[in-house]
């Protein structure tokens, strides 16, 4: 297979380069990169004039249930939604059911996703057995299997101690933690945000504080130990100068939101609209641009879909009893594209934040453009719009708060490999 794309804008964050220019792939591999590439033998020509031309997204929170609630999404239906949206490797978290606390389920997981994966797909391991916060996994002997980074995703480990001994002991295999930052006696029983909306509709509401106070502790454990560790899905403005004291301070730290947290607002649940309900909750107008402006000042440099499924089962009841979460992972290009529109972000450093940024975290090689690199090509149409309807979606859930609605921004071709797939 050889095809050439003609007069596409080139976003190669690991190159900063952003141009208008050509891109050659051979045998699943990219042999040129250049303003104008002539070829004069006759082969596939995909005009990309008007559109971007960037390397596969890596979304680091990805939940894809398997093994253990396959009928809300399993390994296969769960890389087909990331490949759709140009997200061309995922790390799927740890609580699943059994959790990923062992080598057993890890290789089940990469076995798994060799036979029926569409992306590549990174485990995370849990940092505790049976994610109960009481005893740590064997961090070794998981990395060893292909794990790339330790969660107890969906828990904060509470226990100050043990969680500084994770950090030392992740310290030894080059392994990130990634921290749930949520205290759960702050937020115990909240359906969400705390505020006007949580007191209109008369549900329990989780306080800005249930976030800070388990970050900060982390935060300071980071310090101290000098171990990388990852804050996942940020929300709340309260945390953000304490993030900016972090990054003053050298902390080996890097933190992510996810596009609902600076695209929706709590006014997403009124109504007790459980699509809305994701965990931490959405917040308010004021929240929405403290993390905008957290991407553009770099303290938060990790975009996530935190891709949540849920069938009907868990979502069509009443709001107290509903899962909290929402898909994402075939979003999550489209939504973030809105930083670009409404300037908070270059294209550029969007995809530092989408690719380059998310693999530092969990220690791979970004997706690249480079000659000599292996085929991973994103082409995305920024001014398409389209509905996002049930037969749009991939995934086997249809959770999201952006169902029916117009979007702007789509996907149109993928290459992975030696594979061509066009949307």
């Amino acid at each position: 297979m050889k095809l050439l794309i003609k007069k596409g804008r080139i976003i190669e964050p690991s190159l900063g380069k952003d141009f208008v220019g050509d891109v050659l792939v051979e045998n699943g591999v990219i042999v040129g990169i250049d303003s104008n590439i002539e070829i004069s033998e006759k082969i596939q020509v995909i005009d990309a004039s008007g559109k971007w031309v960037l390397p596969g997204l890596i979304d680091i929170h990805v939940h894809l249930r398997d093994p253990g609630e396959e009928w809300k999404e399993d390994i296969e239906t769960g890389t087909k939604s990331a490949l759709y949206g140009g997200v061309l490797r995922v790390a799927c978290m740890p609580n699943t059911k059994p959790p990923n606390d062992s080598v057993e389920v890890t290789n089940y997981i990469i076995k798994k996703a060799k036979e029926k994966g569409w992306v590549e797909v990174y485990p995370i391991a849990a940092i505790t057995k049976g994610q109960k916060g009481e005893e740590l996994t064997e961090f070794g002997r998981l990395k060893s299997a292909g794990v790339v980074a330790v969660s107890d995703d969906g828990k904060w480990v509470r226990d100050s101690q043990l969680m500084r001994e994770a950090l030392l002991y992740a310290k030894q295999f080059d392994l990130t933690v990634i921290s749930h930052t949520e205290d759960p006696k702050l937020s115990y029983k909240g359906q969400i945000n705390k505020g006007k909306m949580s007191a209109k509709l008369g549900l329990k509401g989780v306080p800005a504080s249930a976030e800070v106070v388990a970050a900060v502790r982390d935060l300071v454990l980071c310090k101290e130990t000098n171990a990388k560790l990852h804050l996942a899905h940020i929300s709340t403005k309260e945390l953000i100068p304490f993030l900016k004291w972090a990054k003053e301070e050298g902390v080996p730290f890097t933190a992510e939101t996810c596009p609902h947290y600076f695209l929706l607002t709590e006014e997403e649940v009124d109504g007790y609209n459980t699509y809305a309900k994701v965990n931490p909750p959405l917040r308010t107008a004021e929240d929405v641009e403290a993390i905008k402006l957290a991407l553009k000042e770099g303290l938060i440099e990790v975009i996530a879909s935190d891709h949540a499924p849920h069938s009907s089962l868990e979502k069509e009841v009443e709001f107290e009893l509903a899962s909290p979460g929402m898909i994402g992972v075939q979003l999550l290009l489209t939504l973030s594209y809105r930083l670009v529109e409404e300037g908070t972000l270059t294209p550029l450093k969007l995809a530092e934040y989408l690719i380059t940024n998310p693999a530092k975290v969990i220690n791979v090689d970004p997706p690249s453009l480079k000659k000599g690199s292996p085929a991973e090509v994103v082409i995305f149409d920024p001014e398409e719009k389209f509905v996002l309807t049930s037969e749009v979606i991939q995934s086997k859930s249809k959770n999201t708060p952006f169902l029916n609605k117009e979007l702007k921004g789509k996907v149109k071709l993928v290459i992975r490999r030696k594979e061509v797939f066009t949307f």
